[in-house]
């Protein structure tokens, strides 16, 4: 296993130092979406709604819309210099009884492991917690998220499962909780009855995954009489990229109320001298768009870029008339 997370884990005034690992993995038979006719692996770029064009990871922040519609966008040094105290550690702020706790507020688990010399107050802590037979309440940060979190033991290891805050809980308000439904005693004592012929002890190796255990028979019946084919090999998709740019900047322009220009001639070279006044259109409209207020940056950068290398469009043009 590798560890996701490292801290300590903050117990009065003693600090454990400790390592974070997902205590759960998915078995689900993972597929990729590909091309129905041969097999292509079906590909997803991050397109801007605004101007149409495929937009750099790098160049990504967060927007969150106001109710009035209006759009905040935070980057990457707004979300460091929030205030995460528990970033780096596992405070504990109090003991329960486990059973206080409902299910319906566990979301994920993960494993607590002893870092460097930390061993002995790990076991000093779990020993603890084994002898109260109650579980800590505590707080953690996890990729830039807070959540309150229990932490237990199980089988000699510290185990922390992350919770939901209250107001994430929904509440369940069905029509039916206000109708007046009689049971028959005749009814519940055969219900009972039935409950107390199936009770048992939990065993959860007891029980699988019949749906899993059909795919993997349904893919191992394919491969067995044939029914594969190789993976085919990664084409280079540069002029393809080109034509879904340029038919994304055609419909911009479309959109912004504007003409896109002419598509050149089937026979139209790289050689062949640009076409400067179409160029010169595209260009402008391309930067148009850029009055929205969350694109009003990268606007001021494609309108500069535009300024300074007058070729650069043309030359995009060109591409798209030699594969039109």
């Amino acid at each position: 296993m590798r560890s996701i997370w490292r801290g300590a884990v903050s117990f009065g005034l003693v600090s454990i130092a400790v390592k974070l690992y997902s205590a759960t993995e998915d078995h689900d038979i993972r597929f990729h979406q590909v091309h129905k006719t041969d097999g292509g692996r079906v590909k997803y770029q991050r397109v801007c709604s605004v101007d149409g064009e495929t937009v750099e990871y790098n160049d990504i922040a967060k927007g969150y819309e106001l109710p009035d519609g209006q759009l905040v966008v935070l980057t990457d040094e707004d979300f460091d210099e929030l205030p995460l105290v528990t970033t780096r550690e596992i405070e504990v702020l109090q003991f329960v009884d486990q059973e206080q706790i409902d299910p319906i507020h566990f979301e994920k688990t993960y494993y607590l492991e002893p870092d460097g010399v930390a061993t002995r107050p790990y076991v000093l802590l779990r020993t603890a917690l084994e002898n109260a037979g109650q579980v800590a309440i505590t707080k953690i940060a996890i990729r830039q998220r807070e959540s309150l979190a229990a932490l237990r033991v199980r089988e000699g290891v510290l185990v922390l499962h992350t919770m939901r805050w209250p107001d994430e809980i929904r509440r369940p308000g069905f029509a039916f909780l206000d109708d007046e439904v009689a049971v028959r005693p005749q009814e519940l004592a055969m219900a009972e009855s039935l409950i107390s012929t199936m009770a048992g002890d939990f065993d959860p190796s007891a029980f699988t995954d019949d749906y899993r255990e059909a795919m993997q028979a349904l893919l191992e019946a394919k491969q067995t009489g044939g029914e594969v084919q190789a993976a085919p090999e990664t084409a280079d998709t540069g002029g393809g990229a080109v034509v879904d740019l340029m038919s994304a900047l055609r419909r911009s322009v479309e959109r912004a109320g504007g003409t896109a220009p002419e598509a050149a001639p089937d026979d139209a070279t790289d050689d062949a001298p640009p076409a400067k006044t179409p160029a010169k259109k595209a260009a402008a409209k391309k930067a148009a768009p850029a009055k929205a207020p969350a694109k009003r940056a990268p606007a001021k950068k494609a309108a500069a870029k535009a300024d300074e290398e007058p070729a650069k469009p043309a030359k995009r043009a060109s591409r798209a008339r030699k594969t039109a």
